[in-house]
């Protein structure tokens, strides 16, 4: 340990690769448990959101289908909060350490992936679930005939590969820098 090192305070910025750390260690801490958390929880949703589509597809029974296809609508905005969560936090990581937002490979793909399933959340899932909550409302009062999911089972297969798929480029770091310096 230099005397630099054992003068410096603990929270005070240090110079990585020649430009300053903006997020001292603790908001660091802080912000990547926000991260984590996020993309757990939505990972979660993923996983409830494709056992209640496939439970639907699955079942004769039109009264579980129905409560399967009304549960749904619960999702989507809790889904749309944790993916914002996911997209600030990791903005807010990207700005604070030595990574940035575009200056390696992962961390691009990570970014572009967070706003194709944020996008993919807010406007194709959300619709697409208002639209399967009716129907199965319907089809609780026995108004309409038991039918498939349509394009629903597509969503959480998707997005959970996607998501894990953002979690081991997290861990391994491929690809190196975006461009040589």
């Amino acid at each position: 340990m230099t005397t630099q090192e054992a003068i410096r305070p603990r929270n005070t910025p240090v110079r990585a690769a020649g430009r300053e750390k903006l997020l001292p260690r603790r908001t660091r801490k802080a912000v990547l448990v926000a991260h984590l958390v996020g993309a757990g929880g939505w990972i979660g949703l993923d996983v409830v959101l494709a056992v209640l589509v496939f439970t639907a597809a699955g079942t004769t029974d039109a009264a579980l289908a129905a409560l399967c296809y009304q549960a749904l609508e619960l999702l989507v905005w809790p889904m749309l909060s944790l993916a914002v969560l996911c997209l600030v936090s990791g903005v807010i990581l990207g700005l604070g350490t030595k990574y940035g937002l575009v200056r390696y490979w992962w961390v691009a793909v990570k970014l572009v992936l967070n706003l194709a399933l944020l996008a993919l959340v807010a406007f194709a899932l959300r619709s697409g679930v208002i639209e399967v909550a009716e129907y199965g409302r319907q089809l609780a009062a026995g108004q309409a005939g038991l039918r498939g999911p349509g394009d629903l089972i597509y969503p959480p297969i998707v997005s959970t590969t996607a998501l894990l798929f953002a979690t081991v480029i997290s861990v391994y770091k491929p690809w190196g820098r975006l461009r040589k310096k």
